[in-house]
């Protein structure tokens, strides 16, 4: 093996490694999310500090919390983090805290909704300019030709949009009702109590707690989409070049 193949073969696992590590730092904070909410929301303690009404914005910020860690981890062994993965923090982390210090439950309820949204958006509108973000995102673990990275962004885009819309039926049933209609930047989001759109009823139920949980359910969602799109990778990955040997 010459040198050359071998330093592309100890950066594919150095990649490969942060990807797996990537994996877990997406999964611990929201295995803690969900932990402290189905303890906290069976309790009431000093005074109703904790109690069901406030789980959630506990569990919010133990969410935080680690995501803070793993990122700062990763920031001191000097790990790449991506633009993308930076800015999508930035808005679990924005709205997370905006929930928490005006204790408004809505900021938490629709920040998955916008992290979504964004990653939907970061991934198709540049393809609309030539530039594949997906492709510049797991070119080191994986050689495709052009094509096939471009049907691996479109379905990712389109998968996370997806997602929103299902974050956004999740929380406008289970989460209880509004006392008055919920505006945000001055953009109408819900009216107040229960109401009627597509056919649907929304506001009506006060099941928080399977909107909550239903956060492992995504994570599932999301590695079987993942998995659903390992053949269609595998077929069209290239075999690596192979330099002659030397004399």
């Amino acid at each position: 093996m010459g040198m050359s193949e071998t330093t592309k073969a100890e950066t594919g696992l150095e990649t490969a490694a942060g990807k797996a590590n990537q994996l877990w730092a997406d999964f611990v904070p929201v295995i803690g999310f969900v932990l402290v909410y189905n303890v906290f929301r069976r309790v009431d303690l000093f005074g109703g500090l904790i109690n069901k009404d406030t789980a959630i914005f506990w569990a919010t910020g133990v969410l935080l919390a680690l995501m803070l860690v793993f990122l700062g981890r990763q920031l001191i062994r000097r790990q790449p983090v991506s633009q993308m993965m930076l800015f999508s923090s930035g808005i679990v982390a924005g709205f997370g805290l905006i929930g928490i210090l005006l204790q408004e439950k809505a900021f938490i309820y629709v920040k998955p909704t916008i992290q979504q949204l964004f990653m939907a958006v970061m991934i198709l509108v540049p393809l609309l300019f030539g530039k594949n973000i997906w492709r510049s995102l797991f070119s080191k673990v994986f050689d495709l030709p052009d094509f096939a990275w471009r049907t691996l962004a479109i379905r990712w885009g389109f998968f996370f949009i997806a997602m929103a819309c299902w974050n956004e039926y999740l929380w406008r049933t289970y989460a209880p009702g509004f006392e008055t209609p919920l505006v945000m930047a001055g953009i109408p989001v819900a009216p107040a109590g229960a109401y009627q759109f597509l056919g649907l009823t929304f506001g009506a139920k006060d099941a928080e707690d399977v909107w909550a949980n239903w956060k492992l359910g995504n994570m599932l969602i999301v590695f079987v989409f993942g998995a659903l799109n390992t053949p269609y990778t595998l077929k069209h990955l290239r075999e690596p070049e192979t330099e002659p040997a030397e004399v």
